[in-house]
């Protein structure tokens, strides 16, 4: 039986509710910087820079990555306990993924709070 990624005790319903509640808030974000781009046809770096100034803008951005490491990182943990039968490889590669993951974490507060 597969252990959850979260939990132990859960069996996948931890891992498939964060999977879908971290799907809604991507979408929630990409809706609205895409209608935030269609009613800003000639988008230039100061009004890109007035947007992510804001203290509120750094926030739901922040909410987004962080939302998108956690669904990467349970597709990719089911992806590997699926497929990757060998133990010593598929904790290889969970390792590295978590080691990228938190890199991609830190590298997005160095840009967001660098604005």
């Amino acid at each position: 039986m597969v252990k959850s990624v979260l939990g132990v005790n859960h069996r996948g319903l931890r891992d498939w509710i964060v999977q879908r509640v971290s799907a809604i808030m991507l979408a929630i974000y990409f809706v609205g910087m895409s209608a935030y781009i269609l009613t800003h046809p000639q988008l230039d770096y100061q009004t890109w820079h007035s947007l992510f100034s804001h203290a509120w803008m750094k926030i739901s951005t922040l909410i987004f990555i962080l939302a998108l490491l956690f669904h990467a990182w349970v597709g990719m943990w089911t992806i590997f306990t699926d497929y990757i039968k060998q133990a010593g490889l598929s904790f290889l590669l969970q390792i590295l993924v978590i080691v990228g993951l938190i890199a991609c974490f830190f590298w997005a507060l160095q840009i967001l709070w660098g604005i």
